[in-house]
């Protein structure tokens, strides 16, 4: 508000200085537009500047290791990316959960954080959807991902970073990171779906809902991971 009141008093003291030029000197075109170039660009840099405080949000808890709750109460959820769960609702707590929400709560707690948004922006749970940056520009679900505390869960219509993330994705399995540390798994064969960026044991029943054009075959649950596809939940732990 304080800032509003001075650049109203700016504005008025241009549009006093433009009438006495404009009165005393009519020829003088130039310096008219010149003020008005003035007064639109102080309004646009006013508003840039009041947008851009209006995005900052204080973190005031951590969920898990891909969803906080703002000072004002919302929920985001990290678009792009999955953490493994932590023990809720009767559930078992799975490998890393814990690991992953410290990491994200050392990260943000008690921070200001900005939100970016995509084209969707709620979930059905009705959590905002965003990537999310601390004030330094540290783009936060990047950085879960690249860590190794979370994974690429690809969710249209939201994609911006998709590219971003799987670099992160494929640079914290090269290092073995996190999650991907001490990775082993059976040889098996999983039918992906392109469309949706998922993948599903050959036998499940979601998974062979899969049109011919959208599907492809892993031999690894790495190989489908490396390739950006998220595990489906109902077959695959």
């Amino acid at each position: 508000m304080h800032n509003l009141k001075s650049i109203s008093k700016m504005l008025r003291s241009l549009h006093s200085s433009l009438k006495k030029t404009v009165n005393c000197e009519p020829t003088t075109v130039n310096s008219y537009f010149y003020y008005i170039f003035c007064c639109l660009f102080i309004l646009l840099i006013f508003s840039v500047g009041q947008s851009f405080a209006e995005n900052r949000h204080s973190v005031k808890w951590v969920d898990d290791g891909d969803t906080i709750v703002l000072m004002d109460g919302r929920r985001v959820r990290y678009i792009g990316i999955n953490a493994p769960e932590i023990d809720h609702k009767g559930k078992k707590a799975e490998p890393f959960g814990y690991s992953a929400k410290n990491y994200n709560k050392n990260m943000v707690l008690s921070k200001k954080v900005r939100l970016e948004f995509d084209k969707e922006k709620h979930d059905q749970y009705g959590r905002l959807l965003a990537y999310v940056f601390l004030e330094d520009g540290t783009f936060v679900n990047k950085v879960m991902i690249g860590q190794g505390h979370a994974y690429c869960l690809y969710r249209g219509p939201n994609k911006r970073y998709n590219k971003k993330l799987l670099g992160a994705q494929r640079d914290a399995m090269t290092a073995k990171k996190g999650i991907w540390k001490n990775w082993k798994e059976e040889k098996n064969r999983y039918l992906g779906n392109k469309k949706s960026k998922r993948f599903h044991l050959e036998t499940c029943t979601f998974g062979k809902r899969t049109g011919f054009k959208n599907r492809i075959f892993f031999s690894s649950k790495w190989d489908a991971l490396w390739e950006g596809f998220a595990p489906c939940k109902r077959c695959i732990e």
